[in-house]
């Protein structure tokens, strides 16, 4: 009987070429162990790079430079992260420098394909402490072997490749960005991202580029979405009415109108997508794109060095100076709104002002905090006087239905009374402290009390039934007192004023 012999799951070629590489006559003499290798790559983006083909190569080059002298017995690659990135912000990498640190590590050095795959200006030498720290070598295809920091050939040689590895960097960041301006403003093409609420992205034809149209790429640009563009229509009209963006903002909670994160789930999966919220309407507000201008460079990437075992730089997206925007010349969608309304919206005001042209002082705005939800409490005119409020992050924008806590409430005029009647009950080991004490006894003016609490950093936090400050870790004052006509409480304990500095920027030094 014949047996017919299933070679389907066995690699037939891959086999014979194995065995046939063995015949091979080997020149040069081989080490039967060497050293153990991790090798460590990386590919700066998954979308516009073969991560499979950027691996096999620096993976053989590595391998080409460790042959004969040991074997790569660990990996490690990093796909979609930037060579300016610090090592512990990308996870491979991260998981390497933890790697190192164990005792049963598996390798005895690192091995990279190329260096600019795997540090960026002088990333090698912050790494070589740690290195020599845990006894591990670096070995680099530069080089055919591992670096010597010791010896000043290998110190200039990292110098250079870190040098160039920047300014590659620094030279595609260029390139792309000019690019970009240009096509933003000449051909007003759309240039990625998700569309605005109201807008949603269409075909616009192939690509120009013979090549990548070859490819089957094509241009997109933005067309009004008929389920969402009535609703930036009527944001706008609101708007020029005169009604507030919290207003508005409650008003399609109220109505039920799905917010653009509910709309658009795929794309907004970090945000919760329950309701409108106040600076929702004021992006939509502030978007020039709806005039059916391209706009680009609105918001930009500020990059700020990083203190890690192997540095980096991360990036913080700010707001763009309406200066440095990238217009279209031309319209590149159908528009929403139009430019004149546009530019209208951005001039309505729904702040109320006192009628007789005046200003007002709040003496101690930056100095409260709300001791049930920790938020900086609000300035407002109670009956003609000054006072605070504290609705625990709720809004006009959100509805009746959507509140919890009771708002808070604190004239001014009362607690700086109760303070001032309690100035005796201060305690302070400081000659100083108890100088401008007793001075503030004898003259009682509200003006230096507030002038003495920003003195010495104290922060009044609110809550029910009694009044305290405490400043620089020393407590100066308890009081016991109402604070309204509702028998809550004021407690003001220990805070740093610093904090408040950088949110409002009112507090002196």
């Amino acid at each position: 009987m014949n047996t017919v012999l299933d070679h389907s799951d066995v690699d037939v070629l891959g086999s014979w070429a194995a065995t046939r590489t063995q015949r091979v006559r080997l020149y040069g003499r081989v080490g039967a162990a060497g050293l153990r290798f991790a090798f460590y790559g990386r590919v700066s983006t998954e979308d516009y790079q073969d991560p499979v083909t950027s691996r096999r190569w620096q993976v053989d080059s590595a391998a080409e430079c460790v042959a004969g002298r040991g074997r790569i017995t660990a990996e490690f690659f990093d796909i979609g992260y930037s060579r300016e990135i610090a090592w512990s912000d990308r996870p491979e990498a991260a998981r390497l420098l933890a790697a190192i640190t164990y005792p049963d590590r598996g390798f005895d050095a690192i091995v990279v394909g190329e260096y600019a795959r795997a540090f960026y200006g002088t990333q090698a030498f912050h790494l070589a402490p740690l290195l020599r720290e845990h006894g591990v070598q670096l070995w680099l295809p530069e080089v055919d072997g591992p670096v010597d920091l010791a010896s000043p050939t290998h110190q200039a040689l990292l110098l250079m490749l870190g040098a160039q590895s920047r300014q590659e960097v620094q030279r595609a960041r260029f390139r792309t960005t000019a690019a970009m301006q240009a096509q933003a403003r000449e051909q007003g093409r759309h240039l990625g991202g998700r569309p605005p609420y109201g807008y949603r992205v269409a075909d616009a034809g192939p690509h120009p580029n013979r090549a990548d149209a070859a490819y089957g790429r094509r241009l997109h640009r933005l067309e009004p979405d008929p389920a969402t563009a009535p609703w930036v229509k009527w944001i706008f009209a609101q708007r020029l009415d005169g009604r507030s963006i919290a207003g508005i903002a409650r008003m399609l909670n109220e109505m039920g109108v799905p917010c653009p994160s509910a709309v658009d789930r795929k794309r907004n999966r970090h945000r919760p997508g329950n309701a409108w919220h106040l600076r929702t309407v004021a992006q939509i507000l502030a978007n020039p794109r709806y005039t059916g201008r391209q706009v680009w460079n609105r918001q930009q990437t500020n990059r700020q060095s990083t203190d890690d075992i192997v540095p980096g730089v991360a990036g913080v997206r700010k707001l763009t100076a309406s200066h440095g925007w990238v217009i279209s010349d031309k319209p590149a969608h159908e528009c929403i709104v139009t430019e004149a309304d546009f530019v209208a919206a951005q001039n309505v005001s729904a702040q109320n002002r006192p009628a007789d042209g005046s200003s007002r002082t709040y003496l101690l705005a930056g100095l409260l905090r709300c001791g049930i939800c920790k938020r900086s409490m609000q300035s407002h005119l109670s009956h003609g006087n000054p006072a605070y409020r504290c609705r625990h992050g709720h809004t006009s924008a959100h509805t009746a239905a959507m509140r919890q806590a009771r708002n808070l409430y604190l004239r001014e005029d009362v607690i700086l009374g109760r303070i001032l009647a309690q100035l005796g009950s201060i305690t302070s080991s400081n000659a100083g402290i108890r100088q401008e004490i007793a001075k503030l006894q004898k003259h009682r003016g509200a003006a230096e009390l507030i002038t003495f609490v920003r003195t010495h950093n104290i922060v009044i936090e609110c809550r029910a039934t009694s009044v305290s400050l405490e400043a620089d870790h020393e407590k100066l004052i308890i009081v016991s007192a109402h604070a309204n006509a509702q028998n809550q409480e004021v407690r003001i304990p220990r805070q740093r004023i610093q904090q408040q500095k950088q949110k409002r920027g009112i507090v002196n030094n």
